[in-house]
């Protein structure tokens, strides 16, 4: 069985950018804004609704008092589910890049050249993800807080004429989920941002080290050159250095025409 190349390369780590527990945990956190999104939905499809009916007091005076269309409980779990969901992905997918690019060889923070452009334009797209990462983490959170405490204050007695409701607005819970959904889709691109930035190291780092091998190469003193062995008939072979001159052929045949005469 031949071995290649990739049999001879090292394996990546499970913290390595590009490993398949990174694609996994991103792939996790993507899942997780989508169940966001759809949790949020089916909240903006249940939410409560506020109903005004006029009341007589006994004489001539009326009251106006609302009720609500339900007990809150079916938004209120989908919502608690959005919440813990996009907080459980954002911090997984967070907490890995940071250990992956704490981690990696070689270190980003040492190698790193702010001042080659490729590094400009990384910097700043891989700022870019991370700002609007937050921000639509942010205020889809503070949505969800929001549809939360508004949906758990009429659980109970929640078909009890009242003076005054405290209702959601249409499209809350649903603007929750598409900033639920831009908070994943931001943060894949954080993660292939940072997986673009090492490979761009790496690729730095094999021509440095090219580079440094032939310069060593060149700056070496140069090597002896190979000894020339010149077989002589009863004679043990004479041992010349090929960067002396060479043999002529007057030398030659006087060496063989006086052992000729001999034998």
């Amino acid at each position: 069985m031949a071995v290649t190349h990739a049999d001879l390369a090292p394996s990546r780590r499970s913290t390595d950018l590009g490993s398949k527990t990174g694609d996994f945990i991103i792939v996790l956190s993507i899942l997780f804004g989508l169940s966001c999104f759809i949790l949020c939905l089916m909240a903006e499809a249940t939410r409560s609704q506020v109903t005004w009916v006029s009341t007589s007091d006994g004489g001539d005076g009326k009251t106006n008092e609302c009720t609500y269309s339900g007990s809150g409980k079916v938004p209120l779990l989908c919502a608690a589910g959005a919440f813990l969901g996009l907080a459980i992905g954002m911090v997984v997918a967070h907490v890995y890049m940071v250990v992956a690019v704490s981690q990696s060889q070689p270190p980003a923070l040492v190698t790193w050249d702010p001042d080659s452009p490729p590094a400009k334009s990384l910097t700043w797209q891989a700022g870019f993800f991370f700002v609007a990462t937050w921000i639509c983490f942010s205020v889809g959170e503070i949505l969800l807080l929001v549809g939360l405490s508004v949906e758990s204050g009429h659980l109970k007695d929640w078909s009890t004429p009242r003076p005054t409701c405290l209702s959601i607005r249409q499209g809350l819970f649903s603007a929750a989920g598409v900033f639920g959904l831009f908070t994943a889709f931001f943060c894949s691109g954080l993660y292939i941002t940072a997986l673009h930035v090492q490979r761009l190291l790496q690729n730095q780092e094999s021509v440095q080290r090219e580079v440094a091998e032939a310069a060593a190469l060149y700056s070496s003193p140069p090597q002896s050159p190979p000894r020339r062995v010149i077989a002589v008939p009863n004679e043990n072979p004479i041992v010349r250095e090929s960067s002396q001159s060479g043999v002529t052929l007057a030398e030659y045949l006087a060496v063989f025409n006086k052992y000729s005469s001999l034998v």
